[in-house]
Order: structure tokens, then sequence, then C-alpha cells
């Protein structure tokens, strides 16, 4: 698929709201993929797309960098009330503070984009309208992180690839995608 987000998109949007509600009265939307690989700017486009999108990005529910493997569990807790038309809640970490903040509620109804990486696990996948995979080249997308991060998070940034390398290969993310989209070319 082209990789212009307004591209993706509008596709996205057609494609999850022309489905049947997966999240009790609303849609889930799961924008996926290794670090770097642009699934912040998807998000937002998707948001621009479809008023009233609720969006929640998967870096403020980790436990710092080494927080990978509990958050399939933060997801799908996250989400079951939804599923039940409720409201569900999230606890942001921060990432300054290196400790849990403040506690946020997603509406039911809707849309919502969940985006990050690990954003979508097997746990969750009977929720999930659209899985989106997004990929880029892994020294440009190392060259975006530490554009962002700094040079000095270059050690946090070297063990992140290897934990989501083995997630995605543990999970098959990309091989249950509804669309793959690189960002590289």
């Amino acid at each position: 698929m082209p990789s212009d987000p307004s591209v993706v998109a509008a596709a996205v949007a057609e494609r999850v709201l022309a489905a049947a509600p997966t999240l009790g009265p609303g849609r889930l939307v799961c924008v996926d993929g290794p670090a770097g690989s642009g699934k912040t700017t998807l998000a937002a486009a998707v948001a621009g797309v479809v008023p009233g999108t609720q969006v929640v990005h998967c870096d403020e529910l980790l436990q710092g960098w080494r927080g990978l493997p509990g958050l399939a569990t933060t997801v799908r807790r996250m989400l079951a009330p939804l599923a039940a038309g409720e409201p569900g809640q999230w606890v942001r970490w921060d990432w300054y503070a290196d400790a849990w903040a403040e506690t946020h509620t997603v509406e039911p109804g809707g849309l919502l984009v969940v985006e990050g990486v690990g954003s979508w696990s097997p746990g969750i996948a009977e929720l999930v309208g659209v899985l989106v995979w997004v990929e880029a080249e892994s020294s440009l997308r190392l060259e975006r992180g530490l554009a962002r991060d700094g040079e000095a998070m270059r050690p946090q940034w070297e063990q992140w690839r290897l934990d989501e390398d083995e997630l995605f290969e543990r999970l098959g993310t990309r091989r249950h995608a509804d669309l793959v989209v690189a960002t590289d070319g």
C-alpha cells in the first residue's frame, strides 16, 4: 500500500467503518510495527479522517524501556470494559518520573485507534476491526528514533529493537495484518 498517511488513513477508515462493530458499540484499529516506522503519524491521520476518534499511544502504557512484556495485558484490560459497552481506563507511564501517573478514560462507541509497538496481540484479535502493520528499513527507524530521543538513548534503542523483534516473531504480528504500509520508499 502507498505510504502517504492520508491515503492509508482513508483506506483504513473506509474498511473499519464498513464492518460491524468489534468493540462493543465501537470499532478498533491497531497500528503496529517497529519503533520509528511512522505509526503515530498514521494514527493521527486516521483520527483526522474520522471525527471523534480516540487515540491511545502504547508508549504511554509501557512501564519504561523494559515494559514491552506486560503491554498485551495492559491493552487487554483497557479494552475488556469497552467490549462490554463500558468505559475503559489506562494509566500513563511518566518517562521522566519513571513512575505511573494519571488515569485516563476511553469512552465506549466510535472509533478507537491503539497505536504503538505491541498494540496488537492474539488476546485482543477478536476485537480488532483493522490491524495495520507499518514498517521501514531498520537503519532509517533507528535514525528517526535517535533524532527524537538523542544519541544518549542509543543503548535503550538497541535493546528495544531486540525486544520488539522477539515480540513480533513470537506473535506473528505482521502475518496477521490487514494492511501493510512501508514508509521508507
